[in-house]
């Protein structure tokens, strides 16, 4: 904390909150528009210590210090050079995670490091599917329920796509070394890293539409140039800057590191600006993530010709996705944020403005909707009084009347019997009475305190609660949708 401190007070703003978060991994410091901006351009996994980050300080202090071990005659002769370079580089790498306050990411990157390390010393191959089981096998010995969690899937994806296409003939064949002028070797080097993030960019995307229901577009375009800029020239000059500060000579160094945040912000909200950036698609089934899961994992494990089926569950898991329809209606746990999805225009409508954002955004992402909402009361068709709003849905060529609560006041209760009979749906924050009785689902207090959350899809007349994602425990059972609230269809 310490150490954020200092940082945030030589770099002001979310130049200084980067830095922190390379540091330390605190990102508390980056402001809300730069960390949107950030996430929209595919470069967020800059701000999360983690794969790049270890690697990029273990790989310097390897390569540093087999050059100036070679310096020594006495040593090169007698000693094994790339042990004590790999003992140097576990080091650092152990500090720095240490440092950074040991994340499950950063753990996680530490010890795939430190196997690749030993593999270097041990004069075995650096990077392999082998050692990728291995480092996997290790995080989910201690953390085996990160295995559903985004980050472990992320992280691990990445690699398998990595090792697949550097394992692959026509790839090596292509990027292998050769007698050629610089520019034609840095002009491969750029291709590498653009077919790279390409490959990633394409294997996360599922991963980040099941997890978040969006997906970055031109992040592979970007990372040609992030990556490079944060490993080569952001963080040595952070490190550089700390380092002089020891001695109180770390302004310039400051001055250039805060040069070089900019461009990296300058070129986050570029991207993020692009039409088209971000893709949102709403919530994906299990079915056509574990499409993706197995395709991507063929596709990654065998070799030759074989691997080219995994494309077929990849295009089925693709298909699956054209296919997802938002629900019609969302509406959060506590009954208060209710929000319809209009369907041709693919707009979300809600009951009240959000005075969180939290749960704003997680309805838009419900709903695979990026367009600011607009209001109930202002939407057509929809008649709305201090108590209810009053409305009809058409889906599947059928009209469904919708009643809405607004307010927690008194309504007599015939005319709120009379209002629910002629209603398919009614959805209130607060509990009804048991004569409000619509056609078909009572969505109050009651049932919302059971169920969590519903999303629910008019025409095919089904209910998807939280409480179905939760799973039976002993601590926990997931009540079935059959207390009294659906009644039969008239």
């Amino acid at each position: 904390m310490r150490l954020s401190r200092h940082i945030a007070a030589s770099l002001e703003g979310s130049a200084g909150g980067i830095a922190s978060a390379l540091v330390t991994g605190d990102m508390g410091g980056i402001g809300k528009a730069e960390a949107q901006a950030m996430r929209d351009a595919g470069l967020a996994h800059l701000l999360s210590i983690s794969g790049l980050h270890v690697s990029a300080v273990v790989g310097a202090v390897y390569i540093l210090a087999l050059r100036l071990l070679a310096l020594s005659p006495a040593l090169a002769l007698r000693v094994r050079l790339p042990v004590l370079a790999s003992a140097s580089g576990a080091l650092a790498g152990v500090g720095y995670t240490l440092l950074s306050g040991s994340q499950v990411p950063t753990i996680r990157s530490c010890v795939s490091a430190l196997l690749v390390l030993a593999a270097l010393a041990m004069g075995r191959e650096a990077l392999s599917m082998r050692l990728l089981a291995a480092a996997a096998f290790i995080v989910l010995l201690i953390w085996p329920e990160s295995i559903v969690g985004a980050s472990f899937q992320m992280s691990f994806a990445a690699v398998v796509v990595l090792i697949a296409l550097g394992n692959a003939v026509p790839i090596r064949h292509w990027f292998s070394a050769r007698d050629e002028a610089l520019p034609f070797k840095a002009l491969r080097s750029l291709s590498l890293i653009l077919v790279t993030g390409v490959a990633i960019e394409l294997a996360l995307m599922p991963i980040g539409l099941y997890h978040f229901h969006r997906a970055g577009l031109y992040g592979s375009i970007a990372n040609v140039v992030a990556i490079p800029l944060t490993t080569f020239l952001v963080m040595p000059l952070v490190g550089a800057a700390l380092l002089f500060d020891i001695v109180g000579a770390g302004s310039p160094v400051w001055w250039l590191a805060g040069i070089a945040i900019d461009l990296l912000i300058g070129l986050a909200r570029f991207i993020a600006s692009r039409p088209g950036a971000v893709s949102m698609a709403p919530t994906m089934g299990g079915w056509q993530f574990l499409l993706f899961v197995t395709g991507g994992l063929w596709l990654g494990l065998w070799h030759g010709k074989a691997r080219l089926w995994g494309l077929l569950p990849v295009a089925s898991g693709f298909i699956g996705l054209l296919l997802l329809t938002p629900p019609d209606i969302v509406v959060s746990g506590d009954g208060r944020q209710v929000a319809l999805i209009d369907g041709p225009g693919r707009r979300l409508v809600m009951l009240r403005d959000s005075s969180s954002d939290y749960v704003l955004d997680n309805l838009m992402e419900v709903a695979g909707v990026q367009s600011k909402p607009v209001l109930l009361a202002e939407w057509p068709g929809t008649r709305c009084n201090p108590d209810f709003c009053a409305l009809m849905l058409e889906r599947g060529g059928k009209a469904r009347h919708i009643l809405i609560a607004r307010g927690r006041d008194i309504v007599p209760e015939d005319t709120l019997a009379r209002a629910c009979r002629g209603a398919d749906l009614v959805i209130a924050g607060r509990r009804l009475p048991r004569s409000c009785r619509p056609t078909w689902l009572k969505a109050d207090r009651n049932m919302l305190s059971r169920t969590g959350g519903v999303a629910i899809d008019l025409e095919h007349r089904t209910v998807h609660s939280v409480a179905d994602a939760q799973g039976d425990h002993g601590w926990w059972r997931s009540p079935p949708l059959s207390y009294g609230v659906i009644a039969k269809a008239r």
